[in-house]
C-alpha cells in the first residue's frame, strides 16, 4: 500500500509541471506487488516492451513517441482510481486497466471525462454496445464469447450433443468472476445441460470444499474462471481429484505458464482458452529481442517474452498502437488527444494485411470496430498444456461464439444501464 500512494504521488507530481509535449501518452495501471503481481508483471512488461519497441525501431508512432506512464495498482480497484485520477492530466490517450473492479469503477469516469478505455477480454461484456458506451471497447472478445467458445468446445467433443451432461464453473467471488454465469445459464437451456456454480473467495488459497462437491458431483466438464494463485490451486485439487484434465477447461485469465507450471506433470491436457497466438515464432519477437531486450531496455528481465501474459500484455499495446495510427490517418495530425484516440479505436481494422507489416501476422482473429460494436466479433481459441514440453499448443483455429444467444444479453444490459444513467443513442 504505503508503495502505491508513493507511485500515485510521483505520478501526480509530474503531471502538476503540465502535461508533456510532442509524445503520445499511455498510463499503465499496472499491479507488480499484491496477491497478483507475477501475472501483473508479465502483462506490464509485454506493453512496456512494444511501446519502446515502437519508439526504438520506428521512431514511435507517425513519428511521435510513445510514453508509458506506469501505475502501481497491487491491484486493487481503489488505488487503480487513485491512479486513473493522477494521471488522466497527463495527456493520457487510452486507459487498459486489467482488472474487471477497476473497469466497473471507471467506466463514469472515463465517460465524463472523455477518455477511451479498452478492456480486452475482461470488464464489463455490455460494453459492447458502443451506442450506449461511447468512450468503451472491449474487442475483440469479451467473457460472454468465452463461455460461448467453451460451450462449443464441448459440442465439438461430443458430436454436437452436451444434454444431461453437467458442467461445473468454479469462479472468482467477484464481478470478473460472476461475468459468464448469465450466458451459461442460457447455453445450458439451449444446450440441455445442468450448471453449477462453485464460487471461490479471493485470492483462492482455499478450495477444499469446492472440490469436495466436484468429487461428489463428478461433472463432465469443469470451467475455472480465476486468476493467480485461485487458478495453480484448483488444478492441484483438479489432479488431486483425479479429474480428467483435458475437461478441464480454464478462461484466458486462468491459462498462463504460472496456472499449470506449479502443478508439475499432473497438470498435462489442461485446456485454457486464448485470444491471441503464444510463442515467439513471429518476426516482430526478433526485433523485439534486437531492439529492446539486447539494448539494455527491457521492462523486465527479457526471460518471459512469449509467455502468455507477456503477450497479452504486448498484444494490448499493439491494438492501442494500431488505433492511433486510425486515428492520426482521420485527423491528419500526428500528434492526437483523446477524442482522436476514440475515433481511432472506432474505425479500427485488424487484417492480414495489418498485422503483417508489424510481424505478427496470424497472432490473432481479424475484426472490425464500428460505433454500434465496440466487441469485435468474438473469435477465441482453445490451447492446450503440455506438461513434458512445457508448452501451450493451440488445438483449434480462431472460433466463433453463439453471438444469436449473445448479442440479445448485451442489448438488454445495456439498455438497463442506459435506462439508470438517462444515455440516448449515441450512434446517429
Amino acid at each position: 500500500m504505503k508503495l502505491t500512494k508513493l507511485a500515485v504521488i510521483a505520478v501526480a507530481a509530474t503531471m502538476a509541471a503540465g502535461p508533456v509535449l510532442a509524445q503520445l501518452v499511455f498510463p499503465s495501471l499496472s499491479y507488480r506487488t499484491g496477491p497478483f503481481g507475477a501475472n501483473g508483471s508479465e502483462v506490464a512488461d509485454g506493453f512496456a516492451d512494444y511501446m519502446t519497441l515502437l519508439n526504438e525501431r520506428d521512431g514511435g508512432i507517425g513519428g511521435v513517441l510513445t510514453e508509458v506512464i506506469e501505475c502501481e495498482t497491487g491491484y486493487s480497484t481503489e488505488k487503480g482510481v487513485e491512479c486513473y485520477e493522477a494521471t488522466k492530466g497527463s495527456g493520457a490517450l487510452i486507459y487498459q486497466p486489467l482488472s474487471t473492479g477497476m473497469t466497473y469503477q471507471l467506466i463514469p469516469r472515463v465517460t465524463a471525462d472523455g477518455i477511451p478505455m479498452l478492456t480486452t477480454g475482461y470488464g464489463r461484456t455490455s460494453v459492447a454496445n458502443g451506442d450506449v458506451f461511447r468512450q468503451v471497447f472491449n474487442f475483440p472478445v469479451n467473457y460472454w464469447n468465452g463461455a460461448s467458445i467453451a460451450v462449443n468446445h464441448m459440442l465439438a467433443e461430443n458430436d454436437g450433443d452436451i444434454s444431461g451432461k453437467t458442467i461445473a464453473l468454479l469462479y472468482h467471488n467477484s464481478a470478473y468472476g460472476k461475468e459468464p454465469i448469465p450466458t451459461l445459464q442460457a447455453l445450458a437451456e439451449i444446450h440441455g445441460f445442468d450448471l453449477t456454480l462453485l464460487p471461490i473467495d479471493s485470492p483462492g488459497q482455499e478450495q477444499k470444499s469446492q472440490w469436495l462437491q466436484v468429487r461428489r458431483e463428478q461433472p463432465d466438464y469443469a470451467l475455472l474462471w480465476g486468476w493467480g494463485v485461485m487458478n495453480q490451486v484448483a488444478i492441484q485439487e483438479a489432479a488431486n481429484i483425479r479429474f480428467p484434465m483435458e475437461n478441464f477447461i480454464g478462461i484466458w485469465w486462468s491459462g498462463s505458464e504460472n496456472d499449470v507450471m506449479a502443478a508439475g506433470a499432473v497438470a498435462d491436457g489442461y485446456k485454457a482458452l486464448t485470444f491471441h497466438a503464444i510463442g515467439t515464432g513471429f518476426p516482430m519477437f526478433d526485433d523485439m529481442q534486437t531492439y529492446v531486450v539486447d539494448a539494455g531496455l527491457a521492462a523486465g528481465s527479457g526471460e518471459n517474452i512469449g509467455t502468455v501474459l507477456y503477450n497479452r500484455g504486448m498484444y494490448g499495446a499493439l491494438l492501442a498502437a494500431e488505433a492511433v495510427k486510425v486515428a492520426q490517418e482521420m485527423h491528419g495530425v500526428a500528434q492526437i488527444d483523446a477524442a482522436m484516440m476514440r475515433d481511432g479505436l472506432e474505425n479500427l481494422v485488424v487484417s492480414d494485411e495489418s498485422m503483417a507489416a508489424v510481424g505478427l501476422q496470424g497472432f490473432g482473429p481479424n475484426f472490425s470496430v464500428s460505433c454500434e460494436n465496440h466487441g469485435g466479433p468474438g473469435l477465441g481459441a482453445v490451447a492446450q498444456w503440455d506438461a513434458t514440453a512445457q508448452e501451450w499448443n493451440l488445438i483449434t483455429g480462431f472460433e466463433p461464439s453463439d453471438m444469436d444467444v449473445i448479442q440479445p444479453l448485451i442489448m438488454a444490459d445495456s439498455a438497463a444501464y442506459a435506462a439508470e444513467n438517462n444515455i440516448g443513442s449515441q450512434c446517429n
